[in-house]
């Protein structure tokens, strides 16, 4: 039974509010440490820590008002400038942010924490005292915030779904979104090593599974937040819009009325259009209205990561600053949870393998400090995010020489490879360039999971780099999941709906202009030479007729024409996605205008997870008509 019965509501409110502030405090720690005599960020931290407490204490979370009660007289003293804030205390401070955090997520599973890690409660009161904190605290290592210190234990070999924040990242660590079962807790007065207490501070689990608190949820279990923040202005506009669809229905009604009984004069018909015209509009309006209730700044995403860049960067011994560019551009609420993971690793992969160590820097006369940029911006319906270095950049021919090596692709296929495939191949399942295995990197089962990751939310990542400059990683993902804009295509008579993104243009496809490279028909448009790959092969039925035309598509591993019968136009979809029953290369489903029902395809997985398509024959693309041709 939950602790907290009856205080349900309270009790999500506070994990909403205190998590924000919480990532906040974060982010003005690095900041801090950048800047140690800044009052103002001073005074701003403290305030922090003193709301979390203040909120903890209505949920009676006894030993959470004491861990925060104890940073809060730290910052006391910080901010009135009777303690200088040193390498030692701030160690201090980040293990305290991060079992606050954990004690979150006892809170989330309706249980209340255990009391904190008392070799982590007598560094704060010898900090608070003025004392230096217990040798070695500082160089003990500082992990991530959000990882948990655990001993590797083996690659996750190919596992398609990340079970935890950083567990997922190096196959070691179990989820965060399930609390602690217990915390290793020396008995006082003994003091601990740094690192035995860094890792009890950070909440290192024990067991192999576990069921807590109310939840239940087991190890490795995500719990999903189907909560939403909505401007006040963005409701009253919805009201407002269904109010006058409200008026527009008792007209239409009015006017039905009046046909029914006979009026058929223009008048009458004229205000039955203008009606019709009038609620085509305000549905519209409504629907656009109230896909903004959904789209969130994506900030709430980005706030976390300085810490973990920070974290990471010292751990190897780096001058890293991540600069947040575009965090109020609005992402839908439904993204938000399904991007943190990647983005998490394309970070952790820039710290560790992009950047270089400051002396390597400095030889190449670079500045000492690396610079990683996370960006997101609006691109017409699309967001793109970007994560940037200014490190070593990538070297095609060892990325080919290295999926070589490991047989993740044979001596022919890495002979055919472009710079920018070559790129491509860090995607592979089991590709690593690392040297040895780590808690941070070598497994190889990353970057494969990152395009997996981006691919389940229909968006593409592309690869930028230039040796010596550094690397960027390009994001692409639709405004929205909900709403699709789709060209509707057909074979024979059957409609299908395929993402208007990927579409280029469409041509006519005339038996001259196909030709057969290497046993595949193509065709040549604008001096480029495209596969053409007729829909019916993808969906494996049989050819009846000839393909009438093409529409040329284009993914972010390939270019291409799909051979269709015919085409009818483009719509915005309203997808509906098949959860218990969905075929292969089906997306969803949407119905159009006169009620039938159209399957939206995905064109990724009817390709297959390599990207491409082995094609037809010239012959077998247009039957008879490949002989007059």
């Amino acid at each position: 039974m939950s602790d907290f019965a009856g205080m349900e509501d309270l009790l999500q409110d506070f994990l909403v509010e205190a998590g924000d502030l919480l990532s906040g405090v974060d982010n003005k720690l690095v900041d801090l440490e950048r800047a140690p005599d800044d009052r103002s960020l001073l005074n701003e931290i403290f305030r922090g820590f003193h709301t979390i407490k203040g909120g903890a204490g209505f949920l009676n979370a006894t030993e959470l008002v004491t861990l925060c009660h104890l940073t809060e007289n730290l910052f006391d003293k910080l901010r009135n400038g009777e303690l200088g804030l040193t390498a030692e205390t701030m160690d201090v401070i980040m293990a305290a942010t991060a079992a606050v955090r954990d004690m979150f997520s006892f809170l989330e599973h309706g249980s209340q924490p255990p009391a904190a890690d008392p070799g982590l409660i007598e560094h704060l009161r010898q900090a608070i005292a003025g004392e230096t904190p217990a040798s070695g605290f500082a160089s003990a290592g500082q992990a991530p915030c959000n990882e948990r210190l655990v001993a590797p234990t083996g690659p996750l070999a190919g596992e398609p779904d990340w079970p935890g924040l950083m567990g997922a990242l190096t196959g070691t660590a179990p989820a965060l979104s399930s609390a602690p079962e217990s915390l290793d807790v020396a008995p006082p007065p003994a003091m601990q090593p740094a690192e035995q207490i860094i890792k009890a501070a950070l909440g290192r689990r024990t067991g192999d599974k576990a069921n807590i608190g109310a939840g239940g949820r087991r190890e490795g279990e995500k719990a999903r937040d189907n909560t939403i923040r909505v401007d006040t202005a963005r409701l009253d506009q919805v009201l407002n819009l269904s109010g006058e669809i409200g008026l527009t229905k008792n007209r239409l009604n009015a006017l039905r009325s009046e046909i029914l009984n006979g009026s058929s004069d223009t008048d009458t018909l004229q205000a039955l259009d203008s009606a019709v015209s009038q609620l085509d509009l305000l549905v519209s309006d409504l629907q656009n209205a109230v896909m903004k209730t959904r789209m969130q700044p994506v900030g709430r995403l980005f706030q976390k990561y300085p810490r973990i860049a920070r974290d990471l960067a010292r751990n190897l011994g780096k001058d890293v600053e991540l600069v947040l560019v575009g965090e109020e551009t609005e992402i839908d609420k439904t993204m938000i949870e399904d991007l943190s993971d990647p983005i998490i690793h394309l970070i952790r992969n820039a710290v560790d393998h992009g950047v270089e160590d400051p002396a390597d820097r400095a030889a190449h006369g670079k500045p000492t400090k690396s610079v990683v940029q996370l960006e997101a911006r609006q691109e017409g319906d699309h967001i793109v995010i970007l994560v940037a270095d200014d490190g070593r950049g990538m070297n095609a021919e060892k990325l080919r020489a290295k999926a070589l090596e490991k047989g993740l692709i044979s001596e022919e296929e890495a002979n055919t490879l472009d710079e920018r495939q070559s790129f491509g191949l860090i995607f592979l399942p089991g590709f690593s360039t690392a040297g040895q295995i780590s808690d941070v990197s070598g497994r190889g089962v990353g970057m494969d999971v990152v395009r997996t990751n981006i691919r389940k939310l229909n968006g593409s990542i592309d690869i930028r780099s230039e040796l010596g400059k550094g690397t960027t990683f390009v994001i692409r993902l639709p405004l929205t999941l909900a709403i699709l804009p789709v060209l509707l295509v057909r074979l024979g008579d059957q409609p299908f709906a395929v993402p208007l993104a990927m579409v280029r243009e469409i041509l006519p496809i005339e038996p001259s202009h196909v030709q057969e490279v290497g046993g595949r028909a193509t065709m040549v448009v604008r001096g480029e030479v495209l596969p053409v790959l007729p829909l019916v092969g993808l969906l494996g039925w049989d050819q009846e007729n000839p393909p009438e035309y093409g529409v040329l598509m284009q993914t972010a591993e390939l270019s291409f024409i799909l051979a269709i019968d015919s085409f009818a136009g483009r719509e915005d979809a309203v997808i509906k996605s098949l959860d218990d029953f969905r075929p292969k290369g089906v997306a969803g489903v949407t119905t159009l205008s006169n009620g039938q029902i159209v399957l939206i395809l995905d064109i990724k997985e009817l390709l297959g997870d390599s990207g491409d398509h082995r094609g037809v024959s010239k012959a077998i693309l247009l039957g008879p008509l490949a002989m007059a041709a």
